[in-house]
């Protein structure tokens, strides 16, 4: 039986590898800044300043991106605690502690420059998303993998995941918020999440490499308990329901854009030096990804026979 590794054991095994990566990154990464994509001569004064306060009929948004963009935002809101749960996984020295520092510090542009082409534009009521950014920052956000190991292993499992299905949210929100200038915005912080997912990805499949058994049995109790970092937001089920009801992040993209790539990079079911306890949870994995699949089909015709019915009402209340 391979023997368990300890955290401090991972972590100085796999410190070659994340200095790899953070160079890596570095090299590749581009610094862009927030204001350079905010329609700034879109601003006027609030009341409080002589203006008028925000009324609904101010927003170019439709409801669907209102819900989508408000999500992301109030998901990078909690970004004191990603951080916390990072550091907390890592080393704060070395490459470890580095890399900690510098995806912080990235990822705070992205609530910034989102934040700031929100109340600039009037997309949504300000005071509404003042509100729900204090509840989600005070509750914060304990370790988000459903699994009681908030160690290493479970923790870089699930930020691999959950930075590329943020990706997903991001790039497909820009796209129905018909607005170019939103939509550059959100591409560019999809890139930038995009390159943290493969500093994750790589470290993580390093991980397979030391630990197989050990690391697979983190990665099969993510996924099969995986769920956004937002959840528990205010409104978070309905903007949810919402952005899988049209398309911005569904059950399906799960499974085929966010689960199955990073697995197949991983060669997750075509490795052979899994030992026993490998096996069974690759099986029990296998397992999971087959209802999984079940279950896409399910939503999709729930889904269909749903919109169908609105269009009908529609069409009845145009008649």
């Amino acid at each position: 039986m391979t023997r368990t590794l300890t955290q401090l054991e991972l972590l100085t095994e796999l410190e070659p590898v994340a200095e790899q990566n953070l160079n890596r990154h570095l090299s590749i990464a581009k610094n862009w800044h927030p204001h350079d994509y905010v329609p700034w001569d879109q601003g006027r004064n609030f009341a409080e300043m002589g203006g008028i306060d925000w009324e609904p009929a101010q927003s170019q948004l439709s409801e669907l991106a209102k819900a989508a963009m408000v999500t992301n935002l109030l998901t990078e809101d909690n970004l004191p605690s990603y951080h916390r749960l990072i550091a907390e996984s890592f080393s704060q020295d070395g490459a470890w502690g580095t890399w900690v520092g510098r995806w912080t510090a990235e990822e705070n542009r992205h609530g910034t420059v989102m934040r700031d082409y929100l109340v600039v534009t009037r997309g949504v009521d300000p005071v509404a998303l003042e509100h729900a950014r204090l509840v989600c920052m005070t509750a914060g956000v304990q370790h988000p993998t459903g699994v009681d190991d908030n160690g290493f292993l479970p923790g870089v499992a699930y930020v691999t995941f959950q930075e590329l299905a943020t990706r997903v949210s991001h790039r497909n929100t820009g796209r129905v918020c018909n607005d170019a200038v939103a939509d550059r915005m959100l591409q560019r912080i999809s890139a930038d999440e995009n390159l943290h997912m493969v500093f994750y990805r790589n470290l993580c499949g390093a991980a397979i490499d030391l630990a197989p058994d050990q690391a697979l049995l983190a990665i099969s109790a993510i996924i099969r308990n995986f769920q956004m970092p937002g959840a528990g937001m205010p409104n978070w089920r309905r903007n949810s329901v919402l952005m899988a009801k049209h398309g911005i992040y569904d059950l399906r993209q799960h499974l085929e854009e966010v689960i199955t790539p990073v697995l197949r990079k991983w060669n997750i079911f075509e490795r052979n030096d899994f030992g026993a306890r490998g096996e069974q949870a690759r099986e029990e994995l296998g397992l999971f990804l087959e209802q999984l699949g079940k279950d896409v089909l399910k939503f999709e015709e729930q889904r269909d026979r749903a919109l169908a019915r609105e269009a009908h009402k529609r069409e009845r209340q145009e008649a």
